[in-house]
Order: C-alpha cells, then sequence, then structure tokens
C-alpha cells in the first residue's frame, strides 16, 4: 500500500504556480507556497476568531443616548467570488441604550468579519447586525467606500471605481431623519 503525504494547503499552492506555467523550484518561488498558505490563512482569519472572546466583556454602562460614531476603519478583505483584494474604509454608528462597547472592540469586529470572504454588501450587514445585537442600541448604522481588485486588475479594469454599501438596523431603519444625521455625521470632516 503507497503511502500518501496529505494535500496542505501549500501544497495546493505549488499546483497553482506549476498550473500557472512556473516552475515551483525556481529560487525565487522555492518558499512561496508556505508564504502563501500563511498569508492565506491570516487573510482569512475570521473564521477561526469568536466575537463574543474577542469583546471579552468590554460592554460599558452609559448615560449617554447620543450618537457613538467611529470613522475611517481601515478595512481588507478578499471578494468570494475572485479570491482578490478588496480594501476600504468602513464607519460604524449606534445609539446607546444604556451600553456601550469599547471603540477599539468596534475596530476589531470590522477586523473580524472582513477577514473571511467577502461580498461587500455581506459584510456591511453582519458587521451592522453584530454592533446591534451586542450593545442592545436603538439605532445602529454601517457605510462601507470599498475598491474591489476584481473590478480593476481583470474584468472592466476600472481603476477609480469603488462601492459603497449601507446597512441599518433600528431608528435609523425606520425613521429618515436619524438616519440622515447618521449619514451626515459620516460625510462630516474632521
Amino acid at each position: 500500500m503507497q503511502h500518501h503525504e496529505p494535500t496542505t494547503m501549500a501544497n495546493m499552492f505549488e499546483n497553482i504556480i506549476h498550473m500557472a506555467g512556473e516552475d515551483s523550484q525556481r529560487d525565487g518561488l522555492k518558499k512561496t507556497p508556505e508564504r502563501a498558505a500563511k498569508a492565506f490563512q491570516f487573510l482569512t482569519r475570521g473564521y477561526k476568531q469568536d466575537i463574543n472572546a474577542l469583546v471579552n466583556d468590554a460592554i460599558f454602562p452609559t448615560q449617554n443616548s447620543e450618537l457613538v460614531l467611529v470613522k475611517n476603519i481601515e478595512l481588507f478583505s478578499l471578494c468570494e467570488h475572485h479570491l482578490l483584494p478588496f480594501y476600504g474604509k468602513c464607519h460604524v454608528g449606534y445609539i446607546p441604550n444604556g451600553k456601550v462597547i469599547g471603540l477599539s472592540k468596534v475596530a476589531r469586529i470590522v477586523d473580524l468579519f472582513a477577514r473571511r470572504l467577502q461580498i461587500q454588501e455581506q459584510l456591511t450587514y453582519e458587521i451592522a447586525e453584530a454592533i446591534h445585537e451586542i450593545t442592545g442600541a436603538t439605532s445602529t448604522g454601517v457605510v462601507i467606500h470599498a475598491s474591489h481588485m476584481c473590478m480593476m486588475m481583470r474584468g472592466v479594469e476600472k481603476q477609480h471605481s469603488y462601492s459603497a454599501t449601507s446597512s441599518f438596523f433600528g431608528n435609523f431603519k425606520t425613521d429618515p431623519n436619524s438616519k440622515q444625521t447618521f449619514l451626515d455625521q459620516v460625510s462630516a470632516k474632521c
């Protein structure tokens, strides 16, 4: 009986390099399969993160019932259709209902969902839903502006295009004035 080495992600990347027409054993590529596997595991680490452990009880009581807004959170993700990167800025806002979440945890929640194979529309929704549920906010809104390498490097090759998506929960979803106040704050220069 022949013994077969189990297939690893590095083996798969070596096959991809070979199928692209390259010699995976040439000097510049010898360690690329292992490096690519490590990079891919890093870029998809959101699958291995638990949101409750990430939040780690960083929920604090507050009397504030005005907008809490964290703007310009950088995000990097991989398009689930082509495995090409998309990147941009995420803006997260909510109106507390007796409790707030630590500001750095907002950015960590963005990363948790961004570090999965995604489409921007779903990413926006998942972040908003998580913030809304964790904080118990009366209103939650998320806006993402992102550039997609699958549109820039291939296909239509539009280097200056970007996509804007939004997701709203609570009063931001049902009250146009409340939603507009949030969007005005997202657009405001600091």
